[in-house]
């Protein structure tokens, strides 16, 4: 079974940071269908929603420090934030930024697991999070890359009571018997500057389609368009800023 909506401690929400805010909007707007929010809010003016017709599917932002990388960041839906920031510490990760209230909508915290892997803890008030998963142009799949499988392996589940579930090449994270995510162990295909991270994958109608439209906006191809056992297409990208994401199609559920 897939994720269809918010689920706590699973993924709720994906943001990108990026030094040309207008740019990555037209990009992902061409892309995937989405529309920038037309509601300006005077104390989050850089922040923009983007809505896949009238859910909210993604943001794009500006990097608020130099340190920041041009990238996608995964936010994963907490019930206690502070709760979520303690497990993360008690587990051997780090709080990067401590729980902090944005305005009536939430709170939010930015940590990073054990080998330096980044993501969000939402706790939700008046938003939620993403209104749409597994249909075109929204999330649907997010990918952990890191060198340190086994402490992965520990450490998520200690944190979001993950269930875990492993192959000779594969690991898939679940909550509830709803898969929603995976792991790649980074080999020598990366580049050893490239630092663990999370990757969002977005659902498309037509994955070859999809590349090509990219590739003529100024992508660039990561990983090449394949099929999956199973029937999934899967290709993985980088915007002409450089924040990779991956898309896909499945031919069958996973």
């Amino acid at each position: 079974m897939k994720q269809t909506s918010v689920t706590t401690n699973a993924p709720c929400w994906v943001e990108l940071g990026t030094d040309d805010p207008a740019a990555a909007r037209t990009f992902y707007a061409e892309l995937f269908g989405w529309r920038p929010d037309s509601e300006v809010r005077p104390e989050d003016a850089d922040y923009t929603q983007m809505f896949l017709g009238a859910a909210p599917a993604a943001a794009v932002t500006p990097r608020y420090a130099p340190q920041q990388p041009t990238a996608w960041t995964v936010a994963f839906a907490v019930a206690d934030a502070e709760a979520a920031a303690a497990r993360i510490k008690a587990a051997g990760g780090a709080v990067r930024k401590e729980p902090t209230d944005v305005s009536d909508l939430g709170r939010f915290s930015v940590a990073a697991d054990p080998s330096g892997a980044v993501f969000i803890l939402w706790q939700a008030r008046a938003f939620a999070g993403a209104g749409v998963f597994n249909e075109p142009g929204s999330l649907g799949w997010v990918e952990l890359a890191t060198r340190d499988a086994s402490g992965a392996r520990a450490f998520y589940p200690a944190v979001f009571g993950w269930s875990v579930a492993s192959s000779e090449h594969y690991t898939q994270w679940g909550l509830d018997g709803r898969d929603f995510g995976g792991m790649l162990v980074m080999d020598d295909r990366f580049p050893p500057q490239v630092p663990p991270h999370w990757l969002p994958y977005f659902a498309v109608g037509d994955v070859d389609n999809t590349v090509g439209r990219a590739v003529a906006m100024g992508a660039e191809v990561m990983l090449p368009a394949y099929s999956m056992p199973g029937g999934r297409r899967i290709a993985v990208l980088r915007d002409a800023q450089g924040a990779a994401f991956g898309i896909y199609r499945d031919g069958a559920e996973v």
